[in-house]
């Protein structure tokens, strides 16, 4: 399972959890990649997962992040997180997801 953290380096709060979020998504097995919208390699390769999700980007949040199997090919995905929050929180949102999982 990988967890897709869609992010600007124009974002703050998406700055501000990056000291954690990958951390946290690995301490519960997740395997983490960032995907910066400034990077259109990572954009390119990921935009159609994030598209799936929101086909005209409305509603998402900054960060928006997807938890996401076989993100590069024949993708699912299974749950989402977006928007600022604290690090406990994100953990807890997280492992709720993690938990929801069949």
């Amino acid at each position: 399972m990988t967890l897709l953290k869609f992010s600007s380096e124009d974002c703050g709060t998406c700055h501000r959890m990056s000291h954690y979020d990958s951390k946290v998504a690995e301490e519960l097995g997740f395997e983490f990649v960032t995907v910066m919208l400034q990077d259109t390699t990572a954009y390119r390769k990921y935009r159609p997962v994030l598209l799936a999700q929101y086909p005209n980007k409305e509603g998402m949040g900054w960060p928006t992040y997807l938890l996401v199997s076989n993100p590069e090919a024949d993708f699912s995905i299974h749950g989402e997180l977006k928007g600022g929050m604290q690090k406990g929180e994100f953990r807890e949102k997280l492992t709720a997801l993690k938990d929801s999982l069949p």
